[in-house]
């Protein structure tokens, strides 16, 4: 039976992926930890299976209107799906992830350092715009293996605390391609990426027995539409006012978190 609180929650949150490709961890785990009161490990878990999934319809949408940038996405995977998979390993062997005291705290930080990528993103894209106007030739080198290294801390972050795929990885984009990354380009690539990771992360979880599937499936329920909607109207609506928007409400969120 669906939860229609849950898929009223999926609902929002699956908009806001659509528009802007940020919110699946970002958004939806500080909902279910603050507002559903969800241990922090149940959290993390059915949130990385709701990422990818929601992420997995706003991703079709993206493709087939060709703002996928394959090059970088496959860069981004070689960094970020081997660390998450030794994650998943470790949990496997029987590591008690639930025991982490730290890991609600460790959301709340990310939270709040993905609302502050959000806010500041226009100042580091034109930063990295300036040096990539005058010495193009250094950032054209070290592009591949930093794109590789952002991937490798991506893993690690949203393996353990399923936030940042979006936000974290938008921002590292915006810094490391600001003249190849249109917005529409940006919230596709970034898209793409999260899921295959979102996935390898919570592979773990699942095994282990930490995912909720009937909350899962109420998340979804309200999600998989409105993520279809919210990627149909992405090119025609500025995704700008929703991340700002969306960071007032993490910092609040990250900030609740802690206290």
């Amino acid at each position: 039976m669906i939860d229609h609180a849950y898929a009223t929650a999926g609902a929002i949150t699956g908009l806001i992926v659509g528009l802007t490709g940020v919110g699946g961890g970002a958004l939806m785990t500080p909902i279910l930890l603050l507002f559903f009161g969800v241990p922090p490990t149940t959290a993390v878990a059915t949130d990385l299976w709701f990422a990818a999934l929601t992420k997995t319809v706003a991703a079709r949408i993206h493709n087939n209107m060709g703002q996928v940038d394959w090059q970088i996405v496959k860069r981004l995977w070689l960094g970020s799906l081997p660390v998450a998979l030794l994650v998943v390993v470790v949990i496997s062997l029987g590591t008690t992830v639930s025991k982490v005291e730290w890991l609600t705290h460790a959301i709340g930080l990310i939270v709040m350092m993905t609302a502050c990528g959000l806010l500041f993103a226009p100042c580091l894209l034109a930063k990295s715009h300036k040096r990539r106007l005058i010495k193009p030739e250094i950032l054209a080198r070290l592009q591949p293996g930093l794109t590789v290294g952002a991937g490798v801390t991506l893993g690690i972050v949203v393996a353990l605390t399923s936030v940042g795929a979006g936000a974290l990885g938008s921002v590292m984009l915006l810094y490391l391609y600001p003249l190849r990354m249109s917005p529409h380009r940006l919230i596709a690539t970034d898209i793409v990426h999260a899921i295959p990771l979102a996935m390898v992360a919570g592979i773990g979880y699942l095994i282990a027995g930490m995912v909720d599937g009937t909350m899962l499936i109420s998340l979804l329920a309200g999600s998989v539409p409105t993520a279809a909607i919210g990627s149909l109207l992405s090119r025609k609506i500025s995704g700008r006012w929703m991340q700002i928007l969306l960071a007032i409400v993490l910092l609040g969120a990250g900030g609740k978190i802690f206290a």
